[in-house]
């Protein structure tokens, strides 16, 4: 069911080929082209194109873009109360992680008479994206939603797209989701045609200088194409789950847990690397039991679980493991080894981290309090998941009095004109009655 990469007896820890780790085919480049055309007629048409590509693509015929107030109200009043509480206990969990990444102000003395003040500003209004494809993410909701509301961003719109079956309305745990955070301006719109909203705005929604959240690949792609025109957070790609296992992990917690990422989508990836080779027989035996009575067994799981995205990683050791998931960046690793704590303090790439037999993904997926709009794709080599920082933006404010500034002039003006900028150095002179003050 899973293919297996034998890399034992090859020297990895001075680097490894990316062509050798297990990758899902994802081509944001061919999906801009195709998402060109869409965005740019939200962009002259706004709410009309909108409403006809929620019929095209998703089968209704919008009365209203924007979700009334009244039909999120119904959503959390008709809410299973059960699944209510689940989602008030993640928010609560999620803010307690969010709210202690706040950035404070921090004024720092250079020179007697002048300060570097960075100050932290919420961006003034972001567009968050909740999926509605092949599932729905309630959860998604409340990882984009209470980072920026933990930021203090004053303007926060969602977007989920209009759902056939409720008439045109994004799915009800979505809008109960949203009633629960408090977020009251939601569309129906999904795909690249959200991000354009957003980017863009119509009639009925102002533009937003920033779009987060996650999405499919139109999502990805309207997002490369406004790259320089809005703030995004990452163009994930499909889900990934890598686990750092040696002998002494249990095979029927490995497998569960592979499976529970290759739920997701036919592309996401499930990858085992272990110096085990009992490990490995007992993981890929339990794949096949447990996938055999799984609920999306054939349209999702079993296509992940076979597609070149997907295998069993056989190395020397578990310091080779760590080479290998180093490497590959997966969006959640799972460390399960005989000291996982101390293995997981060496990961230096992964967009979150779970340690131990009792952290499994899921968890993180859910409830951990951690964020799980993670980087793919790699891309956690480079970037990070999700957080109260995506929101902000740092601002140095400097204030120098004439002393200091008349202290470092000389300094101001040998460097200007060595890059062959002496207006620059005149800027300070010309305060100086156009002499240089250690010259006077």
């Amino acid at each position: 069911m899973i293919t297996r990469i034998d890399l034992r007896g090859s020297a990895l820890e001075g680097g490894i080929e990316r062509e050798l780790l297990p990758r899902a085919d994802f081509d944001v480049s061919a999906a801009v082209e195709k998402v060109r055309p869409i965005c740019e007629d939200v962009h002259h048409r706004g709410d009309a194109a909108l409403v006809e590509y929620a019929e095209k693509f998703d089968g209704v015929r919008l009365e209203s873009v924007r979700v009334p107030a009244a039909a999120i109200a119904e959503a959390l009043e008709t809410l299973d109360p059960e699944v209510r509480a689940a989602l008030e206990e993640s928010i609560r969990r999620a803010r307690i992680v969010h709210r202690a990444q706040r950035r404070k102000t921090e004024t720092t003395q250079v020179v007697p008479g002048g300060t570097v003040t960075e100050k932290w500003v919420p961006v003034d209004r972001v567009g968050l994206y909740a999926p509605g494809g092949r599932a729905v993410y309630p959860s998604s909701v409340i990882m984009d939603v209470v980072p920026a509301q933990e930021a203090e961003v004053p303007s926060i719109a969602l977007a989920s797209p209009a759902q056939k079956e409720f008439g045109g309305l994004p799915h009800p745990t979505i809008l109960a989701a949203c009633a629960l955070l408090g977020v009251d301006e939601v569309y129906a719109a999904g795909g690249a045609t959200a991000v354009a909203m957003f980017a863009y705005g119509t009639e009925s929604c102002p533009p937003a200088p920033m779009v987060m959240g996650p999405g499919n690949i139109w999502v990805a792609a309207a997002k490369r194409y406004f790259t320089g025109v809005i703030g995004i957070d990452s163009e994930a790609g499909p889900t990934e789950i890598a686990v750092l296992a040696d002998a002494t992990a249990d095979p029927a917690h490995v497998a569960a847990d592979l499976i529970s990422q290759a739920e997701h989508d036919p592309l996401a990836a499930s990858v085992l690397v272990t110096d085990s080779e009992e490990l490995a027989d007992g993981v890929a035996k339990e794949l096949e039991a447990q996938v055999a009575v799984a609920k999306h067994r054939d349209e999702r799981i079993v296509p992940a679980l076979t597609g070149k995205q997907s295998a069993i990683v056989l190395v020397d050791s578990v310091e080779a493991g760590l080479a290998v998931v180093n490497a590959y960046g997966a969006e959640h690793l799972e460390i399960q080894t005989a000291d996982a704590a101390a293995v997981a303090d060496r990961v230096r790439n992964a967009g979150a981290v779970f340690v131990g037999p009792w952290s499994p993904v899921s968890l993180g997926d859910y409830a951990a309090g951690s964020n799980h709009v993670l980087p793919t794709g790699g891309c956690a080599c480079h970037s990070s998941g999700l957080s109260v920082q995506s929101f902000l933006r740092g601002i140095h404010v400097v204030d120098y009095t004439r002393d200091a500034l008349a202290e470092v002039t000389h300094h101001v003006v040998t460097l200007a004109n060595a890059e062959d900028l002496p207006a620059h150095g005149a800027a300070l002179k010309a305060r100086f009655g156009w002499k240089v003050p250690t010259e006077q």
